[in-house]
């Protein structure tokens, strides 16, 4: 290896995660971060790590000229993006090239190719890979994707061309949601990627989501590694997957594998890419997109091949063939990731921002955990809410789902809310683990409840920060889990008195008729005006936090004063507006 230092142009799970494999190649590596991640595990790992000033991803993790600063005063010689913030930007990788460094990753060119969309699906039909009905150019206004549907019919899928992690995707049913999809999509893509251009594509009614990961080298040598099924999301942006992608017939896996292998020898793909397909409800299967990067969900591919998939990155980047030039390699096995964000399944999935005050990891045969936090680590409102992912394989899929349910009881996550009920309830689904997937990429939005398997009331206990205490009942040692509220209100009692002394950290609820945010997010878009009459549930703007928009609703009817303009930065439980 002629690699020496690699500068990691990112943060959290993948920051660690690079840091890890490097230090295992004798590679020194270099950590940058924002004034928010000061002391963050992923500073710690590494071998140095630069503060990049400011708290936005503009200002810090997507800066081109800091990082390339950074990377000159380190030493570095080369560079690697992760995923998110510049992963998949051409000029930063040719920025990153003109300043003497490698970059570990695909060529500028193949970037630009692939990860425009529209020039992908040209690939994809030059090669003969199935593709629905889409635009071939960006829209210059929301009225051409209504001219769209008016002749493909709905539902239709906006699209940011440069977009991905299902940020810039809005599917739109009703057509009277045309404008409002198209601009929001546009404002999630510019936020997270640079970038606001769409595109419309018919959408396909209850897909799977199944790509196939690919390695190549600039011998020549253009491996696929297998399938993975991605369905189980939340507003397009994956919760679960996993490896092999199952229930494909033999004719849906060749066409999803030597699709993905022929779009990439086209393209002269060099480096780590994921091929996505959509695979609709009659079986039909049609290209999607290709993420020009290493994806989230790479370690159930690791799981079941054995291939370290960074690693070949970092050979790749140094000139060297694939560790396993040849061909593919071998399946075994199955295995499952688990994304672990810092959201409320009782609030839609609501971004949490906050410190972690525990974070008790599962043990195990076949048990993995990447994060980039600890136990007291603090989740800023500013980037991506994933802590970590939690990765159990078996040799069949069945053995990999009793693992998988063992491991997410163990796992325990207090201070912030988690995905963790969810995640609890969907390894007991049937739609999921049964004999055949029924589970599809909006099904959690349209199907899934929080009170399926738990009443919202025992979700929200579950959230409490507790004091777990061990005590012995006739012989039999049990764990009970306290709230520490109320270990603290015993604490401030008067020994003499039953009264409990007065609560003096909890602060003034808001009123009935105030209109909140629960955690720290910025004010995008009013969706009434100041004097407004509104009705209970009405949406009355838009937000944005951790790169996610959501909507704050009217919690009653009356007339509406707005407390915060757009463009605003609120803090939690902070009041926006009025009803009266």
């Amino acid at each position: 290896m002629t690699l020496h230092t690699v500068l990691i142009a990112n943060r959290g799970e993948i920051a660690v995660r690079i840091a890890r494999t490097a230090r295992d190649l004798g590679i020194r590596s270099i950590a940058v971060y924002s004034e928010p991640d000061t002391g963050a595990l992923h500073t710690r790992v590494a071998d140095e790590a630069y503060l990049l000033p400011g708290r936005t991803s503009a200002e810090t993790y997507m800066n081109i000229p800091a990082l390339i600063d950074v990377a000159h005063r380190a030493g570095a010689d080369c560079l690697h993006p992760g995923y998110g913030f510049l992963s998949e930007n051409a000029d930063f990788a040719r920025a990153v090239q003109d300043a003497g460094l490698t970059w570990i990753g695909p060529a500028p060119e193949s970037i630009e190719l692939l990860g425009d969309k529209l020039a992908a699906r040209a690939v994809a039909v030059e090669v003969g890979a199935p593709l629905a009905p889409g635009t071939s150019e960006p829209l210059s206004s929301w009225e051409e994707a209504r001219e769209f549907a008016e002749e493909h019919g709905m539902p239709i899928a906006i699209k940011a061309a440069f977009g991905g992690g299902g940020r810039g995707l809005k599917v739109v049913f009703d057509e009277d949601d045309i404008e409002e999809g198209f601009a929001s999509a546009g404002r999630e893509a510019r936020e997270a990627f640079g970038r606001g251009e769409c595109y419309v594509e018919k959408f396909l009614t209850h897909p799977r989501h199944v790509e196939a990961q690919v390695l190549a080298d600039t011998h020549g040598n253009v491996a696929v590694l297998g399938t993975r099924d991605c369905s189980t999301q939340r507003r397009f942006q994956k919760l679960i997957e996993e490896a092999p992608a199952p229930f494909l017939t033999a004719e849906q896996r060749r066409s999803i594998e030597e699709g993905a292998r022929a779009i990439c020898e086209k393209a002269g793909y060099v480096s780590a890419g994921t091929v996505e397909y959509i695979v609709s409800e009659d079986g039909t299967v049609s290209f999607l997109e290709v993420n020009t990067r290493v994806q989230v969900e790479h370690p159930i591919t690791e799981a079941i091949t054995g291939v370290d998939i960074i690693a070949e990155q970092f050979r790749i980047a140094d000139g060297q063939p694939l560790s396993f030039a040849g061909s593919d390699p071998s399946i075994t096995g199955h295995a499952f990731e688990f994304r672990i964000n810092a959201e409320d399944v009782t609030n839609g999935f609501a971004p949490s921002p906050g410190t972690i005050s525990r974070f008790d990891v599962p043990t195990g045969p076949a048990v993995r955990i990447d994060s980039g936090v600890t136990t007291g680590s603090t989740i800023p409102p500013y980037y991506d809410s994933l802590m970590g992912k939690l990765v159990v394989w078996g040799p069949d899929r069945a053995t990999a789902i009793r693992r998988a349910r063992q491991a997410l009881s163990e796992f325990r996550i207090e201070g912030v809310r988690s995905v963790l009920p969810f995640h609890r309830d969907m390894i007991e689904a049937p739609e999921l683990v049964g004999d055949s997937i029924s589970v599809y990429t909006d099904w959690v939005d349209h199907n899934y409840s929080p009170s399926a398997n738990h009443e919202v009331a025992d979700i929200e206990q579950l959230y409490d920060d507790r004091t777990s205490v061990v005590i012995e009942i006739d012989g039999k040692l049990h764990t009970v889990g306290i709230p520490t509220a109320l270990l603290s209100a015993g604490a401030g009692r008067d020994a003499d008195a039953d009264t409990p002394a007065a609560d003096s950290g909890s602060s003034a609820k808001a009123g009935a008729g105030s209109v909140t945010t629960k955690y720290e997010a910025t004010i995008v878009e009013w969706l009434v005006a100041d004097g407004d009459m509104v009705s209970a549930g009405d949406a009355v703007a838009t937000i944005e936090a951790m790169k996610m928009e959501s909507t704050l609703t009217a919690p009653t009817d009356g007339t509406i004063t707005l407390a915060a303009a757009e463009g605003d930065r609120v803090q939690a439980n902070a009041t926006v507006a009025t009803i009266a």
